[in-house]
């Protein structure tokens, strides 16, 4: 899927959240709306589960459980953070599905998150998928605005 990446092709990627599509910019955090960890997208959830949105293995998952590092088989790093600020919560609220090291299919769960929990103790629920090894002059743009679903293309990478 990605093997082109630092050619001139396009490239798409999935959403792994369902909810409405938004640029990263638009992240109520600064460090993430200015591209601080890479470039990327927000979506505002509709539900509190999250899927693998590409073939993948797990490089990483955090201890407290709102974050995940992924890389596709063609060597493209993303990481998935669920909410603002959501490290405090120290894992409550959170179940997660996969380990370190784990290979995983496209639409596989990878984890859950209590949304009402979320919303109730952090200052937003925000999902992020940020690209963290982008290459010089890569940047990321949105197929659209609005409602996406888990596993619909979202983005390109061009």
């Amino acid at each position: 899927m990605f093997g082109s990446l630092f050619g001139k092709k396009k490239d798409s990627f999935a959403s792994p959240f369902t909810g409405q599509l938004c640029s990263i910019t638009e992240t109520p955090d600064e460090a993430f709306a200015e591209k601080m960890n890479g470039d990327g997208f927000m979506v505002q959830p509709a539900d509190g589960d999250v899927f693998a949105p590409a073939d993948s293995t797990v490089n990483f998952v955090f201890e407290t459980k709102h974050a995940l590092g992924l890389a596709t088989r063609d060597g493209l790093e993303y990481l998935l953070h669920i909410g603002i600020d959501t490290v405090k919560l120290q894992g409550n609220g959170f179940t997660v599905f996969v380990k370190e090291g784990q290979e995983v299919k496209k639409g596989e769960k990878l984890l859950a998150f209590d949304t009402g929990y979320v919303k109730a103790h952090a200052p937003s629920d925000a999902c992020l998928c940020v690209f963290t090894d982008l290459p010089e002059g890569k940047e990321v743009a949105l197929l659209k605005r609005g409602a996406v679903k888990a596993l619909e293309e979202a983005v390109e990478i061009r």
